[in-house]
């Protein structure tokens, strides 16, 4: 997490957390909450393992500009600050470690997938191939080890999650900057915020078996700072007869008083969205829902997870 966005939820240095389901809550320095040693360093790169980590400080330093702009009272943002800010909310989406875990998560299932569908024999071949010699002894402990329900142990490298952070991070920028958005400013309720801050708000007509992206999202909401929040609202209600440039330049963007529903409904939206981490100033424990849910360590599931293998193939060779 960018310390100086958490910054905006602290006292000084302190900030209040919560880690799901609630039972753990302290107080912390924002330093602590921010560290995650190695995150972005990329050995062998050509501008130095930290070129990443470097890059992101000076964007998040724009960035920070940015909230400072919005703090002082300016609204709507010129169209090159409004990008920027739509792109640091894109971009906080797609660099959480949830996110990670699940690129790993993915990755693992799908070398279950076709570790268990291709059968034992055909592993011991690929085993074979890689090796040389392995003994049966050996293809059964790693066969029962790669068909287990969480996959084989792969973890993808730094640089393969990075890749994708910034390539995802400039296909969504589209559909964050393409919808009129409201500042709702609240006075008496706040806001808190998490490891996951973006949040996704679900059509009311979808089905609850339906994903949801921020390409069919109504909304989008992201809490800027404990007494600022953005709601990114649908842009189907004006796709008819509001040219795209005109949104994405602000032009339909509104500033509206934040209510206690607001706070509510923004809070809540924080909380569904979390990993495993909420946050709040210290003197705003009181906005944190009471009803918490367990941890959610990954943005996703698969059905993967239920399918059995028993060393046989899956699918045979139709004999001719």
């Amino acid at each position: 997490m960018p310390r100086f966005y958490l910054g905006g939820f602290a006292d000084e240095n302190r900030i209040g957390t919560v880690r799901l389901p609630g039972t753990q809550r302290f107080t912390q320095n924002v330093r602590d909450a921010t560290v995650a040693k190695d995150f972005y360093a990329v050995e062998g790169h050509g501008d130095g393992a930290d070129a990443i980590e470097r890059a992101l400080s000076e964007f998040e330093g724009a960035a920070a500009e940015v909230f400072k702009i919005v703090e002082s009272g300016t609204w709507p943002l010129d169209p090159d600050d409004r990008t920027t800010l739509g792109y640091f909310v894109a971009l906080q989406a797609m660099r959480v470690p949830a996110q990670r875990r699940s690129m790993d998560y993915v990755a693992q299932q799908v070398a279950r997938l076709q570790i268990g569908v291709g059968g034992r024999d055909a592993f011991k071949r690929q085993l074979q191939q890689i090796l040389g010699s392995v003994t049966d002894e050996q293809v059964e402990r790693m066969w029962d080890h790669a068909v287990r329900r969480e996959g084989p142990p792969i973890n993808l490298s730094n640089a393969v999650h990075i890749q994708h952070m910034l390539e995802s991070s400039d296909k969504i920028l589209r559909y964050v900057v393409g919808r009129p958005w409201i500042l709702y400013k609240f006075d008496g309720r706040s806001l808190i915020t998490s490891d996951a801050p973006v949040g996704l708000v679900r059509r009311q007509d979808a089905e609850p078996r339906d994903g949801i992206g921020f390409m069919t999202a109504w909304g989008i909401t992201f809490p800027l700072t404990r007494k600022l929040g953005i709601v990114m609202g649908d842009p189907m209600i004006i796709a008819d007869n509001v040219r795209a440039d005109v949104v994405q330049v602000g032009q339909l963007d509104s500033v509206q008083a934040g209510t206690t529903q607001m706070e509510k409904f923004f809070n809540r939206m924080t909380v569904m969205n979390a990993s495993e981490w909420l946050y709040h100033h210290p003197d705003d424990e009181r906005f944190v829902p009471s009803d918490l849910p367990e941890p959610s360590p990954m943005t996703m599931e698969t059905s993967a997870e239920q399918w059995e293998f028993d060393g046989e193939p899956v699918f045979r060779a139709a004999k001719g």
